[in-house]
C-alpha cells in the first residue's frame, strides 16, 4: 500500500497548491493575472509530481503527473507546454525505457488533449467532469497493465488501486474545485452586471427627473415673458430665474460629465482662500435663503496644485449639500489648516447629519440621501476629483448634529517636490 499513501499524500499537495492558487486568483480581477495564475499551478504541480516519484523499480518511475496534465491540457489547452515539460524533467532520471515510454505516452496524450481541449470547453459542467474522469480511467488502464507484465502480480493491486482510484479521484477533485469556482466566478459577473445596469437605470431616471424640472420652470416663464402687456420689471425677473434654472440643468450635466471624466488634463496652483470664499460668494444667496450662516476660519495662505473649475465644482456640491442639510437654518463652517506638506480644508454643518449606514455607502454612484429627490451624482464627483488630485476625504456624522467633511492635500511646495523627486529618479533610470 505504499503507493497509494505515496499517491495520496502527493494529491494532498495539489489540493493544498490548488487553495493557494485560488486566493491569489481571488485577490485580482486582471484576467491575464489569473491566467498566469493558473499557468503556474499546473507548472508547479507537474514539478511537485516529479519531486515526489515512486521508484516501482530501476527505470519505472510512478507519480499523479497525469493528474496536472489532464486538467491543464482540457481546460486550459497547455497540453504542448506540460508535456515538453514533462519530458525534459523525466530526462534528468535517466535515458532509459521509462523515458522513451514517456516520450510516446505523455507526447501523444498531452497533444490529444490540446486539440479536444477547444470542444471540451464547449460542453456542459457535468459533461466536462464525466469526461476527465473517463479519460483519466482510460489512460490509468493503460499505464496499469504494462506494469503488470513487467513487474509481475505481486504488485497489482497496489498500482491498479493507485492509478484508478486516487488518480481519478484526484481528477474530480480538482475538475469539481475548478468548476464551483468557474461558477461563483461567473455568478459574481451576473451581480455586478446587474448592479450596473441597475446604477445605469437609477441615474437615468434621476438625471432625467433633475434636468426635467428646471426646464419645465424655464419653459413656463418664457411663455409667461410672451405676454405683451408683461411690465419691464416683471421681465426682468423672470428672465432671471429662467437663467438660474438652465444654470442648474447645465450643472446637473456638468456633474455627469465629470463623473464619466474625472481625470485632470492640466494642473495649476490655486490660492485655497481665494477658490474658497469665490465660492461661498457664490452660494451666499442659496444660504440666505435657507437661514444658514456661513463662518469662515483661514489659516496662512495656503496654496495646492489642482484643476480650478473642478476644484469649483467638487466644492461647490459639498457646500450645497451642507446648505440643503439645513432646512431650518443652521451654522456652517468651513476651516483651513495647514501642516508643514498638506492644506487641510474642513466643513462642518449643524444639519440633519448621516446615519453609518449612510456613511458607509456615501460616494457609491448614484446613491443619494435625499433619496428620489437627488441624483447622487454631486458628492460621488466630488470624491472622483478628489482623488484626481491626489487628495484624501474623511467624514464624521451624527444624526441630529451635523457632519464634518474633512478633505487633504498636498501643499503646492511638497507637490512640486514630489515631482522634482520623480523627475530625477527618472534621469537616474535613464
Amino acid at each position: 500500500m505504499q503507493l497509494t499513501l505515496h499517491f495520496l499524500f502527493n494529491l494532498s499537495l495539489l489540493i493544498v497548491l490548488l487553495f493557494f492558487g485560488l486566493i491569489r486568483a481571488e485577490r485580482t480581477n486582471n484576467l491575464r493575472s489569473v491566467q498566469m495564475t493558473a499557468v503556474a499551478y499546473f507548472i508547479i504541480s507537474l514539478l511537485i509530481c516529479h519531486v515526489f516519484t515512486y521508484p516501482l523499480s530501476d527505470n519505472i518511475l510512478l507519480d499523479l503527473r497525469w493528474t496536472p496534465i489532464m486538467i491543464g491540457g482540457l481546460y486550459m489547452g497547455l497540453g504542448p507546454l506540460l508535456g515538453i515539460l514533462t519530458i525534459f524533467i523525466r530526462g534528468f532520471f535517466g535515458f532509459d525505457f521509462g523515458f522513451f515510454s514517456t516520450v510516446i505516452f505523455y507526447g501523444g496524450v498531452t497533444l490529444l488533449c490540446w486539440r479536444i481541449s477547444p470542444w471540451f470547453i464547449k460542453r456542459s459542467s457535468k459533461q466536462r467532469i464525466l469526461f476527465s474522469v473517463g479519460l483519466t480511467l482510460l489512460f490509468g488502464i493503460f499505464q496499469s497493465i504494462p506494469i503488470e507484465f513487467i513487474n509481475g502480480p505481486y504488485l497489482v493491486l497496489d498500482v491498479w488501486l493507485a492509478y484508478l482510484i486516487i488518480q481519478p479521484l484526484g481528477v474530480v477533485m480538482i475538475a469539481v474545485i475548478i468548476e464551483e469556482t468557474d461558477k461563483t466566478i461567473l455568478l459574481r459577473q451576473h451581480v455586478v452586471k446587474s448592479k450596473r445596469l441597475e446604477a445605469v437605470e437609477q441615474m437615468a431616471a434621476a438625471i432625467s427627473h433633475e434636468i426635467r424640472n428646471p426646464l419645465t420652470a424655464a419653459n413656463g416663464f418664457v411663455q409667461l415673458l410672451q405676454v405683451e402687456s408683461m411690465p419691464k420689471e416683471k421681465q426682468v425677473q423672470y428672465l432671471s430665474i429662467i437663467k438660474s434654472e438652465l444654470k442648474s440643468a447645465d450643472r446637473i450635466i456638468q456633474d455627469y460629465l465629470t463623473f464619466s471624466n474625472p481625470y485632470i488634463e492640466s494642473m495649476e496652483q490655486l490660492n485655497v482662500h481665494v477658490e474658497l470664499q469665490d465660492i461661498i460668494n457664490l452660494l451666499q444667496p442659496s444660504a440666505d435663503k435657507n437661514s444658514v450662516k456661513i463662518i469662515t476660519t483661514f489659516s496662512t495662505i495656503e496654496m495646492i496644485e489642482g484643476d480650478r473649475q473642478k476644484f469649483h465644482q467638487c466644492f461647490i456640491n459639498i457646500m450645497k449639500n451642507s446648505i440643503e442639510s439645513m432646512p431650518n437654518g443652521g451654522i456652517l463652517t468651513v476651516e483651513t489648516e495647514s501642516t508643514p506638506t498638506n492644506v487641510i480644508i474642513r466643513f462642518q454643518d449643524t444639519g440633519i447629519g448621516m446615519t453609518r449606514e449612510q456613511l458607509d455607502r456615501l460616494g457609491e454612484p448614484y446613491y443619494s440621501t435625499k433619496g428620489e429627490m437627488g441624483t447622487g451624482l454631486g458628492i460621488t464627483v466630488a470624491y472622483s476629483i478628489i482623488r484626481a488630485m491626489k487628495g484624501t476625504v474623511y467624514v464624521d456624522s451624527t444624526v441630529g448634529k451635523g457632519t464634518m467633511f474633512e478633505f487633504t492635500f498636498l501643499s503646492s511646495s511638497s507637490f512640486n517636490k514630489g515631482i522634482l523627486e520623480n523627475d530625477k529618479s527618472v534621469v537616474t533610470s535613464i
